[in-house]
């Protein structure tokens, strides 16, 4: 029988996490005026353990505590504010990319380097605009000696205003378009790169994001992650089990905004009774609750695959397949459980008074954070059609502008 539950573990750091979401839910409007988590919550969520790591295997660094522990406290955290999975302190989605495409010294050293509350660290994907001539980035990576020189825009870059290292990704190989990629470490001292303005967001208020520039900024051969013997593979498992993460972030939106509506409707009355005793609010809140319960479970199930496939017990060609579903499953469950929300709350929905309009605007955001619906389908079709992985069909392009912390 297959079983999702949390283990007993599990079930206690549930436990702690729920109660820090608890004052962060109390805090919520503060948190979306001031454009930051709290300095005690932050530093209470690093105390717990969270802010990246959870899944990364103790050989590279990290907690060694796998895929299902992290997208359980990511969903609990994201219950209190949907926000905050993505603005904590510690290496954020860079544990990540350094587990799947560096090496345990390379991923050991920089997880070492950002073990404390007040350190951080981001991935640059994403760019203003896509090449126009060619596949791939417009940053490039060329080489000088032995070192690497980079040169290009990076946006949508969460936590660069606090990051002190980041994973950037840029073309190495011109003519390979996609199948040409590389990523890099590069410290925030380094000479040449630049932080730009904090962007005014949708949502997701608690972090900010921002533009990189690179103007010829150079690296040592170590800096490069070599993505083991396929990168774009390498990459893909990534993105992919960073999407799962952000997909648990939507989940805990999708039940945070079902709590608040059932609340709504069981208090609210007319003509005598609770509005939700009338069939269309009690249909939409039905409905609801199924999309979160599949998604919920789509999820888990996705991580708990990946989970298998690092011991050899599940393929990875299952795991993709059920991500992409999860993915595609909980972003679109979170939009219509933030705008079906707003609706029940009528009028009241669109005042701040209440907080589903920022699950509304939060759920839109989310959509555009790592792998977007489009893409999750995409990858999902061509796993499960047997079709070759082309990373300009699979990866989050420069065109579609993908937001990563």
């Amino acid at each position: 029988m297959i079983d999702f539950e949390p283990t007993e573990e599990q079930a206690l750091m549930v436990t702690a996490v729920s109660q820090l979401a608890s004052k962060l839910r109390e805090r919520i409007r503060q948190t979306e005026r001031d454009h930051g988590l709290p300095a005690e919550l932050r530093l209470a969520a690093f105390e717990m353990g969270l802010g990246g790591g959870v899944a990364v295997p103790e050989s590279h660094g990290g907690a060694g505590l796998g895929l299902v522990t992290a997208v359980l406290l990511d969903e609990t955290l994201a219950v209190g504010d949907p926000a905050a999975p993505f603005a904590l302190g510690g290496p954020g989605a860079l544990a990540g990319a350094l587990h799947e495409l560096g090496t345990p010294a390379q991923a050991s050293e920089w997880l070492g380097k950002l073990s404390s509350a007040d350190r951080c660290g981001a991935v640059a994907w994403s760019e203003p605009r896509a090449h126009a001539t060619r596949a791939g980035f417009c940053t490039t990576a060329t080489r000088s000696g032995d070192d690497w020189v980079l040169s290009g825009v990076k946006a949508f870059v969460l936590n660069a205003d606090r990051a002190d290292a980041f994973v950037v990704f840029a073309q190495v190989d011109e003519a390979a378009g996609w199948a040409g990629i590389g990523a890099f470490i590069v410290e925030r001292a380094a000479t040449g790169l630049t932080v730009g303005e904090r962007k005014v967001t949708l949502g997701l208020d608690a972090v900010g994001a921002f533009d990189l520039k690179l103007d010829g900024v150079k690296v040592g051969p170590a800096a490069r992650l070599a993505g083991g013997e396929d990168f774009c593979r390498s990459a893909l498992r990534f993105f992919v089990k960073e999407a799962l993460k952000v997909s648990a972030r939507a989940v805990g939106l999708s039940q945070a905004a079902f709590d608040a509506s059932l609340e709504y409707v069981t208090n609210r009355r007319a003509f005598g009774k609770p509005i939700g005793h009338f069939q269309a609010v009690a249909f939409t809140l039905a409905d609801r609750a199924m999309d979160l319960e599949a998604a919920r479970h789509m999820v888990r199930r996705s991580a708990s695959l990946w989970d298998a496939a690092a011991t050899g017990a599940a393929s990875e060609r299952d795991a993709l397949l059920a991500s992409a579903q999860a993915v595609s499953m909980s972003l679109e469950g979170a939009m219509r459980a933030g705008d079906d929300a707003v609706q029940l709350h009528g009028g009241a929905g669109f005042m701040r008074d209440y907080p589903v309009e920022k699950y509304m605007r939060d759920a839109k955001q989310l959509g555009l954070c790592s792998m977007t619906k489009e893409q999750a389908d995409q990858l999902g079709a061509a796993v499960a059609l047997g079709v070759a992985l082309d990373p300009a069909v699979v990866l989050p392009t420069p065109d579609l502008q993908a937001v990563f912390t």
